[in-house]
């Protein structure tokens, strides 16, 4: 069986790599703070190993979407909880 490396191509392979990590290292970061940091990171780790065999590209590009926005998410959260204001909203 080839690996998600050999089965993609390379820019799309290394970007859902680099994805993956980025959000291990979220999840470890919000699981200290909630103190389930185990969790974060299983759920994180299962939500990668449930579509690693996909290779349609338009839904891996999606999921890749979803990933992304989550991170965005959480930075734009973190930002405004340090900060103490929110960020406004473009409509």
């Amino acid at each position: 069986m080839p690996s998600l490396q050999t089965a993609l191509p390379p820019e799309l392979a290394n970007n859902v790599i680099r994805l993956y990590r980025e959000c291990l290292r979220r999840a470890k970061y919000i699981g200290h703070q909630q103190h389930n940091t185990e969790l974060l990171v299983n759920m994180v780790r299962q939500q990668f190993k449930r579509n690693k065999h996909e290779t349609d590209l338009e839904k891996i590009q999606k999921l890749k979407d979803d990933a992304a926005r989550g991170l965005i998410n959480h930075i734009l959260y973190e930002s405004e909880r340090l900060s103490g204001r929110k960020a406004s909203k473009s409509t």
